[in-house]
C-alpha cells in the first residue's frame, strides 16, 4: 500500500511541474503578442485642408418690365379710336389712341389767319416806318410822327411774333389728339374704351417697356443681409432650365410686403433671351461663399463631456489628443466647422471608438487630406 501511495505522489508532481512549464509557454507568447501593439492602433486620418462654404440660395420670381409706362393725353376731350389692347405687342410711335380733332383744327385755322392779318399790318407798319425815315433825313416830318411809325413798327412786330406762337401752340394741341409711344413695349392694361370723354393726364393704356427686363423675387429678410447685392445672379425659366440669364440685384423695396412680410428685390438681366417673355416663371440662384472654414468626415466627430470633439494625431509621438470643436453646419457625409482646427493638422476619421488620450496610434495606408468641400444648401422662402 506505501509504494502504491508512494507513485501517486510522483505522478502529481509531475503534473505541477507540466502545468508550470505550459503556463511559462503561454505568458512567453502573450509577450511576443504585444510586441506588434507598440507600433500603436490602427486608425483612417485625414489632413485637415481649409476651404469655404458656399450657400446656394434658389428662389422663384417672375419677369417684370423695367419701367411701366402709363400712356396719357396732355389736353382733354372724346376718344375716337383706340386701335390697340390688352397683350398687343407696340412699337416706338405707333399710334396707341387719338381724340376728336374739330376743335383743334378750328383753332390751326383761326391761328393761321391770325398769323396773315399779323404780317399785313407788319408789313404796312414798316412801309410808314420807312418813308418817316426818309422824310426825317430830309427835314420834311417831325420827330413825334418819326417816334409813332417806329412805334407801330415795333408793336406789329410783336403782335406777329404772338401769333406765330399761337400758330405753333395749336399744331402742338392738334398733335396732342394722336397719342403715340416713344419706345417698344406690350400693353398691360387699357383705362379707356372709345367714346369716353378724358382729362388730361389720365391714363389711356399701361405700356410695359421692352427694352430692358428685371427678374423679381420675393426675399425673406434674413437673405438681405447674405451680400446679396454684390452678388451675380443666374436666372433660368422654371420650365425651360437650360433657357439663361445673368443679373444683379438694382433695387431692393425699403419695406416688407405687410401680408407676406418678404422685401421685393428687382434683378436687372443682362441681355435677356427673347423666350424670357414678361410675366414667365423662373428660378434665381446665386452661390454665396463664406469665409475660410473647414469641413471633415462626419465619421471623425466625437464628443467631450456635452462639446463635439475630434482626436488630433501628433505625428511625432504617433499619439493621439481630444480637442473641442465648434460646428457649423451639418451635412450626411461631412461636417462644416467654424473654428478648432488648422490647416495641415492630422485628424481620426476611422476607428474612434477605442482611443484614448494619449494612446499610440498607427495610420492605415492610404491616408488623404480632407479636401476643400463645398457645402450647397438649397433655401426657398417659406
Amino acid at each position: 500500500m506505501s509504494a502504491i501511495a508512494t507513485r501517486r505522489v510522483s505522478v502529481s508532481g509531475y503534473g505541477r511541474a507540466a502545468a508550470i512549464l505550459l503556463l511559462g509557454a503561454t505568458l512567453a507568447s502573450c509577450g511576443n503578442e504585444q510586441e506588434p501593439q507598440s507600433e500603436g492602433r490602427p486608425v483612417g486620418v485625414v489632413t485637415v485642408e481649409a476651404g469655404h462654404f458656399a450657400e446656394d440660395l434658389r428662389l422663384s420670381g417672375e419677369i417684370q418690365a423695367k419701367q411701366d409706362v402709363g400712356l396719357a393725353f396732355r389736353i382733354g376731350g372724346r376718344v375716337l379710336e383706340r386701335p390697340v389692347n390688352v397683350g398687343d405687342r407696340v412699337a416706338a410711335g405707333q399710334l396707341i389712341a387719338r381724340l376728336e380733332p374739330a376743335l383743334e383744327r378750328n383753332a390751326v385755322a383761326a391761328a393761321t389767319a391770325a398769323l396773315e392779318a399779323a404780317r399785313g399790318e407788319v408789313n404796312t407798319a414798316r412801309s410808314t416806318f420807312e418813308r418817316q425815315e426818309r422824310l426825317m433825313g430830309q427835314g420834311f416830318t417831325t420827330r413825334l410822327r418819326f417816334d409813332q411809325a417806329l412805334r407801330a413798327q415795333e408793336t406789329a412786330q410783336a403782335r406777329l411774333e404772338n401769333a406765330e406762337a399761337q400758330l405753333e401752340q395749336a399744331r402742338d394741341r392738334l398733335g396732342f389728339t394722336e397719342l403715340r409711344t416713344d419706345s417698344a413695349g406690350v400693353v398691360t392694361a387699357r383705362q379707356i374704351e372709345p367714346g369716353e370723354v378724358v382729362q388730361p393726364g389720365q391714363v389711356v393704356v399701361q405700356v410695359a417697356r421692352d427694352d430692358v427686363r428685371d427678374a423679381v423675387f420675393n426675399v425673406p429678410a434674413a437673405m438681405l443681409d447674405t451680400h446679396l447685392s454684390d452678388a451675380r445672379i443666374r436666372v433660368a425659366l422654371a420650365d425651360a432650365p437650360t433657357v439663361i440669364a445673368y443679373g444683379t440685384v438694382r433695387e431692393v423695396a425699403p419695406q416688407a410686403d405687410p401680408v407676406t412680410r418678404t422685401f421685393e428685390v428687382r434683378v436687372g438681366l443682362q441681355n435677356p433671351p427673347e423666350a424670357m417673355r414678361l410675366g414667365s416663371t423662373v428660378v434665381g440662384s446665386v452661390e454665396l461663399t463664406t469665409a475660410a472654414i473647414v469641413s471633415i468626415p462626419a465619421s471623425a466627430l466625437t464628443q467631450q463631456g456635452r462639446s463635439p470633439a475630434v482626436w488630433i494625431v501628433d505625428s511625432a509621438k504617433s499619439t493621439v489628443s481630444l480637442r473641442d470643436v465648434d460646428v457649423l453646419r451639418f451635412d450626411p457625409a461631412t461636417v462644416i466647422l467654424s473654428q478648432g482646427l488648422e490647416p495641415g493638422e492630422t485628424i481620426v476619421s476611422a476607428g474612434i471608438q477605442a482611443l484614448h488620450p494619449g494612446q499610440r496610434v498607427k495610420p492605415l495606408p492610404g491616408a488623404r487630406p480632407a479636401s476643400r468641400q463645398q457645402a450647397a444648401a438649397s433655401t426657398r422662402p417659406p
